[in-house]
């Protein structure tokens, strides 16, 4: 369906079809070079981690963190029913056992009270997501791996750039992963990236990311013989890719500002609205805005109300323990209550970068006269 006000449109400038073009034009490297090795540097800078490895995609790179991390058969991993797919499927890629913890309804993000619950003596992990552009209660899951002993691994997919303080997304844990999707902050069409302070970590990720080979130089300009060490798989994102990386990171600080600014505008126009809780972050949080969820009853009939107007609208997300896969062919039989809940509830509106002061007016108004009515 083509949409009048579409749930997203992404951000382009000149600058990058040049750094496309460039790399198009070179004639060489379109898969290994230097543009990759440079987006990394400028996403640690940027987010600030000692190492940065990119992936062709943010479900490729939670693969292979877990990998690197040695997580496999027997063990669990933490994560939300809340979420895209990818995060609670990483765990079956190598083995592991997804176990689903509740969310609390400040941040949409696992509760601290429910993961300690959950967690077994077969825990290695948890794995929060920071939902929309918002952190999770990242602090306290900190705090809680921690006294326990278990790995802390950020999804920050939506939520490039966002932070608590002076400390983003993506740095609380042991590693972070980040998601470059044409939905995302800043988008290579797609791709994805792992940030941690571990060397170790980091090294590991290098061989798993290409073929386990010990890379010494470019393996497709070198006559080198470089060895394999380890299983490895095919994970890496392009140098065409990464050149459009470059040139969209050049630019985040400004796409971030333009999101909170229009984010700002629709809820001053909603929050009059008495049946509609509109997003908030808590205090001291840095909301980048990838997503604009509200809450509200009668969600469906709301969605069905934008549409006749040209309206995108867009549930995230649906819980994962509840799909056909997880309850039929894993045989998940489990209660989230807030989850399950809240999903019934939440409804994402049109939020992008360039959205127009009269779309923003247009939703607005699409609502406000649903509750006329």
């Amino acid at each position: 369906m083509s949409w009048k006000i579409p749930l997203f449109k992404i951000y382009w400038e000149e600058e990058d079809l040049r750094g496309i073009d460039d790399s198009v034009r070179s004639g060489m490297n379109w898969a290994v070079g230097k543009n990759v090795s440079s987006f990394e540097k400028g996403l640690s800078e940027y987010i600030g981690s000692k190492y940065c490895l990119t992936f062709n995609s943010g479900t490729s790179a939670l693969h292979a963190v877990l990998l690197a991390y040695g997580i496999g058969p027997g063990d669990e991993v933490i994560v939300p029913s809340f979420t895209f797919i990818a995060t609670a499927n990483s765990p079956l890629f190598v083995g592991a056992r997804p176990v689903f913890a509740d969310i609390e309804k400040d941040t949409y993000g696992l509760a601290p009270d429910d993961v300690a619950e959950k967690i077994t003596a077969k825990t290695k992990a948890i794995m929060p997501i920071h939902y929309a552009g918002c952190s999770c209660k990242i602090r306290e899951l900190k705090e809680l791996a921690e006294d326990r002993g278990i790995l802390l691994i950020e999804d920050a997919a939506e939520s490039f750039g966002a932070g608590i303080g002076d400390r983003k997304a993506g740095t609380f844990g042991d590693s972070g992963m980040l998601s470059f999707c044409q939905n995302k902050v800043i988008t290579t069409g797609e791709g994805g990236a792992i940030v941690t302070d571990s060397k170790e970590i980091y090294e590991k990720l290098m061989l798993i990311r290409s073929h386990g080979r010990l890379e010494t130089s470019d393996y497709f300009s070198s006559t080198d013989y470089m060895d394999y060490v380890s299983l490895g798989y095919n994970f890496r994102m392009s140098n065409i890719t990464a050149a459009l990386g470059i040139s969209q990171l050049s630019k985040a600080d400004k796409i971030i500002s333009m999101r909170r600014e229009r984010a700002g505008y629709l809820t001053g126009r909603l929050q009059k609205i008495k049946d509609i809780t509109v997003p908030k972050a808590p205090q001291d949080y840095f909301h980048v805005y990838q997503m604009y969820t509200i809450r509200l009853e009668r969600r469906d009939e709301m969605i069905k109300h934008l549409a006749k107007r040209g309206i995108m609208s867009k549930v995230y997300f649906y819980p994962i323990h509840m799909t056909s896969f997880y309850r039929t062919k894993l045989g998940y039989d489990v209660k989230l209550p807030v989850t399950e809940s809240l999903s019934a509830r939440v409804l994402t509106l049109p939020m992008h970068p360039a959205i127009t002061r009269e779309e923003l007016d247009a939703v607005a108004e699409g609502i406000e006269d649903f509750y006329k009515r």
